[in-house]
């Protein structure tokens, strides 16, 4: 519940929304929402966007029974990083959903990362076969950062058998991946290929305008996220056919980018399972340790929401950030 004796707006900072969002809290609010989303109880609409020559605003409104009401503005530049990699920078803003009250403004590049990596856990938790053990994470901007740093902290929680996990790097730019797997528990890859080859997991975060992950490279049974791929496709058509496909929503497939996927236009979505009918139990998900299981991630306000209210309640609880008249 929420405090309505708090006045003011609570502030935080990057570091301070990074502090309020505790691995194990973000992950069980980030499956609430997927099983809202799945069973038509979140509100949200597809994202919209005012587009600059050199970049996207994007809108993402949301509410999720149980954990609030919330908005995200972001922008959405590519090469803007002193690494040369795009970035997602802006704002979420949490309300009191019951009187609408501001109660928080936060860091929406923090909660962009962290909530997608939660996501794409969660359904690599419900999909990869039993005993998967070799990871691959793909990419070496915010979005690998926020994914290793997420394994290495639910290892346990993954698999009793996968506490000894170290994920590999793959990346194009080998220096890049080094300077990664420096500060990270990971290890490095020369190449993507060699990172993906015989991978049981593989999880795509990269700012690509094409393909960077072929079929072949596949091994039976493994399990792809794709959580990148906002300028252009992650993954060809041919992993795409050869693949059980799941979504957050619908409208990964039925929308235009940005809203929906650049990989899934045109796509029959039939085929599309959501995840958080997975995680309720409404579908099986893998049905075979052969089968090639995909993820592909657009992002979804409800996510944003999900994240926002771990972050409120944490803050408060521990005294993070400073409060504002607005």
């Amino acid at each position: 519940m929420i405090d309505t004796a708090v006045s003011g707006v609570l502030v935080l900072d990057r570091d301070q929304t990074r502090a309020a969002l505790p691995a194990d809290a973000l992950l069980a609010a980030v499956r609430t929402a997927l099983v809202a989303i799945s069973r038509g109880d979140a509100s949200a609409p597809p994202r919209v966007a005012a587009r600059s020559p050199h970049g996207l605003l994007g809108a993402m409104p949301g509410y999720v029974p149980q954990l609030g009401l919330a908005a995200k503005l972001v922008t959405v530049f590519s090469a803007v990083t002193a690494g040369g990699h795009g970035a997602h920078r802006g704002i979420v803003a949490y309300f009191d959903e019951e009187n609408g009250r501001p109660l928080a403004v936060m860091d929406a590049e923090t909660i962009t990362a962290l909530r997608t990596a939660a996501t794409a856990t969660a359904a690599m938790i419900a999909l990869a076969r039993p005993g998967a053990r070799r990871v691959a994470v793909i990419g070496t901007g915010t979005q690998a950062r926020a994914q290793l740093g997420l394994i290495a902290a639910l290892d346990p929680v993954l698999d009793p058998a996968l506490d000894s996990v170290r994920p590999v790097v793959g990346a194009r730019d080998r220096g890049a991946a080094e300077r990664l797997v420096a500060e990270l528990p990971a290890g490095s890859a020369t190449t993507v290929e060699e990172a993906v080859r015989g991978a049981d997991v593989v999880f795509c975060c990269t700012s690509s305008r094409e393909p960077v992950v072929r079929r072949s490279w596949l091994g039976g049974g493994a399990h792809l996220s794709s959580v990148g791929g906002s300028d252009g496709p992650e993954f060809g058509d041919d992993t795409l056919r050869a693949a059980s496909l799941f979504v957050e929503w619908r409208g990964a497939v039925t929308e235009p980018p940005p809203a929906g996927a650049w990989e899934l236009q045109g796509a029959d979505p039939a085929d599309a399972r959501l995840i958080g009918a997975v995680l309720d139990g409404a579908h099986p998900g893998r049905r075979s340790a052969e089968e090639l299981t995909l993820f592909k991630s657009t992002g979804h306000a409800a996510l944003d929401v999900a994240a926002a209210s771990v972050a409120y309640r944490v803050a408060r609880e521990r005294g993070l950030g400073f409060s504002v008249d607005l």
